[in-house]
């Protein structure tokens, strides 16, 4: 049996301002640019998972109000979850994200359990952690 992740979901203020970060920063290919029912969302991917793709929307999207409500004050206040990212090259990943003018919490650092990473906010305020297993 094989089982792997299909979907990420990413809640973000604004889309066009998530783009900058996801798109041009990370690299990403916008695979899907969706307008429904008065929203909007926008699938993500890359050529090295294929069958991976992040989804980005605003907190209202497919929500009941109050539902909207409670996650954008979540999104607000940063208490979403971590998105974590993994690259065969931190150093280029780093520069590249940093010069989309994302928000750096952490340069590149190598951590006692393992992997060198380092950490950013998106623009909605999402920490976004990209990481590489270190050889040995």
């Amino acid at each position: 049996m094989r089982i792997a992740l299909q979907y990420c979901h990413i809640t973000v203020n604004d889309l066009d301002e998530a783009l900058v970060f996801y798109r041009d920063g990370l690299g990403l290919d916008v695979r899907n640019d969706v307008a429904a029912e008065g929203f909007r969302w926008v699938t993500l991917g890359s050529a090295t998972q294929p069958d991976l793709e992040i989804v980005l929307s605003e907190p209202h999207a497919g929500r009941s109000q109050a539902d909207g409500d409670a996650l954008q004050r979540l999104l607000t206040k940063g208490a979403l979850p971590m998105t974590v990212f993994s690259t065969d090259d931190l150093e280029a990943a780093f520069q590249r994200v940093r010069a989309s003018g994302a928000e750096v919490l952490q340069e590149p650092v190598d951590q006692p359990w393992g992997p060198r990473d380092c950490t950013f906010r998106d623009p909605s305020g999402n920490m976004v952690k990209i990481q590489q297993e270190i050889k040995a």
